[in-house]
């Protein structure tokens, strides 16, 4: 079970506290019944929603920390690899100054835009809507529903 669903399940555990229905059923006590339900319901699921929403936020937030971190090790460590690999190209190679460090920029720059265009269609498939309590609303309002013959 995830953090989400132990959440979830601890805000819709505790018994709901509803009023005994009248022991003549009248329609008016019917109708206070399902409008409380109702209510207790709708209170249930936007708290889901926040607790949903506050996790995945969490998570994207040491994501981002990590990224981050990340990026600013790669870019020292990647700085120091085009250094040397212009001086090999220099020096193995004969080639001269200038076209070693060129040789080396276009090699990045091709390798950077690649990985730009993986991000770029990662994040076009990345859903950062609440899924589960969008779900769990649709199959409560479903029930609710009187069926379809």
């Amino acid at each position: 079970m995830t953090t989400t669903e132990n959440h979830a399940a601890t805000l819709l555990s505790p018994p709901i506290p509803t009023t005994p229905p009248p022991a003549n059923g009248t329609v008016t006590g019917l109708v206070s019944g399902i409008i409380d339900d109702a209510q207790t319901l709708v209170r249930q699921q936007i708290a889901m929603l926040k607790a949903e929403v506050r996790e995945d936020f969490k998570q994207s937030k040491q994501a981002a920390e990590f990224g981050a971190l990340g990026i600013v090790m790669l870019t020292v460590g990647m700085l120091g690899l085009v250094t040397a690999l212009a001086y090999l190209l220099h020096e193995y190679y004969q080639f001269s100054m200038w076209a070693s460090w060129g040789i080396t920029g276009m090699l990045f720059t091709v390798l950077g835009g690649a990985c730009a265009a993986t991000s770029y269609l990662m994040l076009e498939r990345f859903n950062p809507l609440p899924d589960k309590t969008f779900n769990a609303l649709q199959e409560n309002i479903a029930w609710k529903s009187p069926t379809q013959s």
